[in-house]
């Protein structure tokens, strides 16, 4: 079973945020296989099972997506387990997990696959290594860096909401890794 999560921040004020692509990537995923959001109290999570796996969207907030991510793993018994119940430092989740967030590194309109890498001053992806044990698993990175003025602060800048012109771009980059099926390959 592959295990999807789109990382954001729920709420209306972040909806269209530079800090959200992860959640307009799994919402389009989600709406390619017509696939209906519910409530998961259990994971803090809005999720949808689809034929490509179950997509995962945290309510947790960004900084504490890990927390959602671990209670999915863990409910499906797909965490390894090392003596008990304790969970086994760098397993290989890279065929079970992937995560679809945004990137300050790479730039906007552009995306990069990565597996067993750092979470690069990403805090939510920080926050599911943490939880995990490892950082072992597939992240789909869509890059945001655009004109970010130097005096900005990166956590004002990623929650700014993208431009008419951004959202045309980053719809069309969407639909390239929809068409291609980037997440799954």
């Amino acid at each position: 079973m592959k295990i999807i999560v789109g990382l954001g921040n729920p709420g209306e004020q972040y909806k269209n945020t530079r800090h959200n692509a992860g959640f307009m990537l799994i919402d389009a995923l989600a709406e390619k296989h017509h696939a209906q959001w519910q409530e998961n109290k259990k994971f803090e999570a809005e999720i949808c099972e689809t034929s490509d796996g179950l997509l995962v969207k945290p309510q947790t907030f960004m900084n504490n997506s890990g927390q959602s991510v671990q209670a999915a793993l863990s409910y499906y018994n797909l965490l390894p387990k090392k003596l008990g119940i304790l969970k086994q430092k760098n397993s290989n989740l890279s065929d079970t997990l992937i995560i679809l967030h945004d990137d300050l590194d790479i730039n906007f309109g552009k995306y990069k696959k990565a597996i067993d890498r750092g979470a690069a001053g990403h805090n939510g992806v920080r926050s599911i290594i943490n939880h995990l044990k490892t950082k072992n698993f597939v992240r789909l990175r869509i890059g945001i860096k655009g004109n970010k003025p130097n005096q900005m602060p990166t956590e004002k800048y990623v929650l700014q909401k993208f431009s008419k012109e951004e959202m045309v771009i980053i719809k069309k980059m969407i639909n390239e890794i929809l068409e291609n099926n980037t997440i799954l390959n």
